[in-house]
């Protein structure tokens, strides 16, 4: 194997688990803006079709088995209420990487019943959205001299 592709299979398999570190690896390994939003948005959506047709299961087996009863009242679920009550199934989605992962934007998605055509909608539109938005954004502060001398 070559190394552009072992690098890009890590951006790939970073950016499943956590959003930022497409654009943020992205730029360490040279890549434009375009190629860092590419690799990012796949890496969410592999994680969201994974975790869309999976999220059930692995649910009842890791959770309920592994973990035993939990409570059902805690500030995390009160704040996830609040928000899916608030802006429902898109308000998940644009909130998704931001500040959950894509697997969990994506088990909340499935755990509050939504349509899988909705999930995979919502959350490729806030992945282009985002990725866009980070990977240009970054792209542009490393364009600043003095930020450039300083993180090089």
């Amino acid at each position: 194997m070559s190394d552009p592709f072992i690098t890009f299979f890590g951006i790939y398999l970073l950016s499943m688990a956590k959003f930022i570190a497409g654009p943020v690896l992205g730029t360490a390994a040279g890549y434009t803006p375009l190629q860092m939003m590419g690799v990012t948005v796949l890496g969410m959506m592999s994680s969201v079709t994974i975790f869309t047709f999976l999220g059930t299961p692995i649910k009842k087996y890791f959770i309920d088995k592994l973990t035993g009863p939990r409570k059902v009242f805690t500030k995390k679920s009160r704040r996830v209420v609040r928000v899916w009550n608030s802006y429902g199934e898109l308000g998940i989605a644009f909130l998704t990487p931001l500040l959950l992962t894509p697997i969990g934007g994506t088990l909340i998605l499935v755990a509050f019943g939504s349509k899988k055509q909705k999930i995979f909608l919502y959350m490729l539109g806030s992945a282009i959205l985002w990725g866009a938005i980070l990977s240009y954004s970054i792209d542009g502060l490393l364009s600043i001299p003095f930020l450039n001398q300083l993180l090089r």
